[in-house]
């Protein structure tokens, strides 16, 4: 990112505010120095040949750990934008700067040079593949977030990083042409995760069933699981003398309390949302992210970026369009148009992306706002968004993110169902935990993130919810995210039930994975307050078993029928009973009601939307989720992960407003 004004960095060989080519130099110690330590005896990088003999002389000497070295190729994405304002003196700076950056956590035996192609490879002691990625990991990670400066101008840089691990029988040559093939294959990430090479692209398990008889043989399979199997258990156990029945039963019945309980909580903490910051003296730059697969985004994104283009936002707004397209589109014509009548409309066709992080992680490239919100491409932020959202970020919040409304749900009744429970959702769910357990989450969309914070965490693509995923790894990194209710952006819910289930799976099997990778870490953090850490307990752990502990009442009931000779044998009327079923029912309509009244006014006037979906939930749609979480678990485990695009109609049906 170019930027502008003064910085506290000096780069090396270069006088304050001088553009001048400096002294470049290799930054490296030399064989049995001491670790970290800047000789600057050469006077230029040592070129490729000259790093290859070096390399050999450290293999030859046995110069190495008990594991095999790591060659490492790190290249800066923005090298030829740097070259074409800076030109080669200003790139040399840049690179002194990274080298610098480097030469610190280089220890003994380990080297650096600069190949032809401007990019740094580096020679590293071998250790296990997993510290191998996280030391590279904080090492670009540490040049991203250092800050350059190139005479009154100051830029960031985003590495990118392939490496492998050296090999018998092969030449330094044959490494580093391997090394460039995994950075390639990082250079179309940008998330500041290193690749390692590997010889073929992991193979995609094949599948002989079509998707909709692998679903059902999957959802069949969850019977099963939670139900057949906790059936034979207790009457197996029984056989043996056992009886767990009311150990279970008691179980269950807590369970269902608990999440009751959670949601009455939600609800009324949500009645008292927090109050606006006051007003700041000042609105700095700020850009906006709409990242858009176009072919499925062009009867809609002319919309989007007018209302972008119509923000009351008193200070200077960028609005970068990052959009993939396997092919040329009509309305790219269009958007050029646009982008000529209105400077602040910024085109980035991302060549070569396949997914959404990508084409937000390529945008921070150009990005230029002080603070930059992210958004989907059928969202239309209210005018007011920037200026409420930046009152959030300058009294100290890190990420805000905002209330998602439904615009089309007049369109089928998946639409209409939909947009009352993101009422529940945005209006109630998200609130409410948000005080409950003082931290927010980034949900994908109408999000707005201190640029800074941003780039450092970025969004990775290998996560089915990378929303999540960043919203997570912000938190354990120390930062504040925050909700605001009354921030808000409209969108399109899907029309037809098979798209929403393909949205609800990649969201529950998102999940899923993020629980995976960051509840035992959350749980261990030194970041996190207690109540953080049960809020992080509650979604990440709790959510996840529910789906399955919410249908155990069916066999342990059917278990206790059976033990009492069939179910006219059994005493319903038992008070325990009675009142839990009671309390857990209430769940439902208390959450219907606490959205009705927070929901956003256009949804708020449809009282029979909220009445229906009263029905609608209770009797189907909530088991619906919970059938979708337990599949979503299946396909986890069974190696099956596919991103399926949620189709965008125009909108052109529009809902009440």
């Amino acid at each position: 990112m170019l930027t502008g004004g003064p910085v506290d960095l000096e780069s090396s060989g270069a006088a304050s505010g001088e553009l001048t080519a400096p002294d470049v130099r290799t930054l490296r110690p030399p064989r049995y120095a001491r670790a970290g330590e800047w000789y600057p005896q050469r006077h230029q990088w040592a070129d490729v040949a000259t790093w290859q003999r070096e390399v050999a002389d450290v293999f030859a000497a046995g110069e190495r750990s008990r594991r095999a070295p790591v060659v490492a190729v790190i290249r800066i994405a923005e090298r030829d934008r740097i070259m074409a304002r800076f030109g080669r003196a200003g790139l040399a700076q840049v690179y002194d700067r990274v080298a610098a950056t480097l030469s610190a956590e280089l220890a003994q035996h380990e080297l650096i040079g600069l190949d032809e192609h401007d990019g740094i490879v580096v020679l590293l002691r071998g250790t296990a593949d997993r510290q191998v990625s996280r030391r590279l990991g904080g090492m670009i990670s540490r040049i991203a977030r250092t800050i350059i400066r190139l005479g009154d101008q100051t830029i960031e840089v985003t590495p990118i990083c392939g490496w492998t691990s050296a090999v018998i029988g092969k030449a330094p040559g044959d490494l580093l042409r391997r090394a460039i093939e995994a950075g390639d294959v990082a250079g179309t990430h940008l998330d500041l995760i290193p690749r390692r090479w590997r010889p073929d692209q992991p193979a995609i398990p094949k599948t002989f069933l079509p998707k909709s008889v692998r679903n059902t043989l999957q959802a069949l399979l969850t019977v099963v699981l939670g139900m057949v199997v906790p059936f034979l258990v207790l009457l197996g156990m029984y056989q043996l003398g056992i009886d767990l029945a009311t150990p279970a039963y008691l179980l269950v019945t807590l369970a269902l309390v608990v999440t009751s309980a959670l949601i009455w909580a939600e609800g009324l903490h949500a009645l008292d949302p927090p109050k606006l910051p006051a007003a700041p003296d000042h609105y700095p730059q700020a850009s906006a992210i709409i990242a858009a697969y176009l072919p499925n985004e062009a009867a809609t994104i002319i919309d989007t970026l007018r209302a972008f283009l119509a923000q009351d936002y008193p200070g200077r707004l960028q609005v970068v369009l990052a959009y993939n397209t396997p092919y040329d589109l009509p309305v790219e014509d269009e958007l050029r148009a646009l982008a000529a009548r209105d400077r602040r409309l910024v085109l980035l066709r991302v060549e070569g992306s396949t997914s959404k992080s990508q084409n937000i992680n390529a945008a921070l490239q150009v990005v230029t706002g002080v603070f930059t919100g992210v958004f989907d491409a059928d969202h239309q932020p209210s005018p007011d968004a920037y200026r409420r959202a930046w009152h959030w970020l300058n009294a100290g919040a890190d990420v805000v993110q905002g209330h998602c409304v439904i615009r089309n749900g007049a369109e089928s009744w998946v639409s209409r169902t939909v947009a009352v429970e993101f009422e529940s959702i945005y209006g109630v769910s998200h609130s409410g935990r948000a005080q409950l357990h003082q931290f927010g989450l980034f949900g994908g969309s109408n999000g707005f993130w201190t640029t800074a914070v941003l780039r450092d965490v970025r969004m990775h693509g290998h996560m089915l919810t990378e929303d999540i995923d960043s919203s997570f790894r912000a938190l354990l990194s120390g930062h504040k995210l925050v909700y605001d209710p009354l921030l808000l952006s409209r969108e399109l819910a899907p029309v037809t039930m098979r798209a929403l289930w393909n949205q609800r799976m990649r969201w529950a099997q998102g999940w899923s994975q993020v629980s995976r990778r960051h509840l035992a870490a959350a749980l261990r953090s030194t970041q996190l307050s207690k109540r953080n850490k049960m809020g992080t307990a509650f979604l990440l752990g709790w959510r996840e078993l529910y789906p399955w502990l919410s249908v155990q009442m069916i066999p342990v009931v059917a278990f206790l029928a059976w033990r009492a000779g069939g179910p006219q044998n059994l005493d319903w009327a038992i008070p325990t009973f009675v009142l839990t079923s009671l309390y857990t029912l209430s769940a439902g309509p208390v959450m219907v009601l606490f959205s009705w009244r927070l929901a956003a006014p256009e949804i708020r006037k449809n009282k029979r939307w909220f009445v229906a979906y009263l029905f609608v939930s209770t009797f189907f749609y909530t088991e619906m989720k919970n059938l979708i979480s337990r599949v979503a678990h299946i396909k986890e485990l069974l190696g099956e992960r596919q991103w399926i695009v949620t189709p965008r109609q125009s909108g052109s049906k529009r809902g009440p407003s």
